[in-house]
């Protein structure tokens, strides 16, 4: 399964939103409905789908699916 596609999984599960409201440039706050709780929920489960670790300061970063997405491809880079 493609990255995109465990990260949507992830939020439509977190969110119980449709899968066609999330896009790459689908904001979780303003998009997705997403509230501070859920937007730290979604880091954790990112984290432990992806077996990595989302410093604070780089997690508040995350504003987007795709901001996610583009953390999530340069750890795999690393």
């Amino acid at each position: 399964m493609a990255n995109i596609d465990k990260v949507k999984a992830i939020i439509v599960d977190k969110l119980g939103i449709d899968e066609d409201k999330v896009t790459t440039d689908a904001s979780f706050k303003d998009d997705l409905g997403a509230d501070s709780l859920d937007i730290a929920e979604l880091v954790m489960e990112l984290e432990d789908e992806f077996d990595m670790e989302i410093p604070d300061e780089e997690a508040e970063k995350i504003v987007t699916v795709g901001d996610a997405l583009d953390y999530i491809e340069k750890l795999e880079k690393a």
